[in-house]
């Protein structure tokens, strides 16, 4: 997965994240575990942001590997949700399904040591 398919990818995530935290705020009633989801999903992109503008190789794996982690994170929100019964199973899929295609970006973060060890 490429560095520009992941910064979109990351950015579909947040303003996907933004509409459902406003609908389980709104219709579920649902505002602490709904905020925390909100601050992990949207630090997604922003580390990818952060990322794809590194003044280093590591400092480029640094951001992704925050990204990676927060991305994990927003995962286990939404299954939270999901246990506790604020999100139904489709609601669960659809948004776990997008979060596992933002993960995808283990495969750079594996990459980009490879290449730094190689390098040094």
């Amino acid at each position: 997965m490429s560095e520009s398919i992941v910064k979109t990818k990351s950015f579909e995530l947040a303003v996907r994240g933004v509409n459902f935290y406003k609908y389980l705020v709104s219709e579920k009633k649902e505002f602490v575990m709904s905020k925390q989801f909100l601050r992990c999903v949207t630090s997604v992109g922003a580390n990818v942001r952060e990322a794809v503008n590194a003044q280093s190789k590591a400092d480029f794996i640094h951001k992704l590997s925050i990204a990676q982690k927060e991305c994990d994170e927003s995962m286990y929100w939404i299954e939270i949700l999901k246990e506790t019964d604020y999100i139904s199973l489709a609601e669960f899929d659809s948004i776990h399904q997008q979060c596992n295609e933002v993960l995808k970006i283990r495969s750079i973060i594996i990459t980009s040591k490879k290449k730094l060890i190689t390098h040094n």
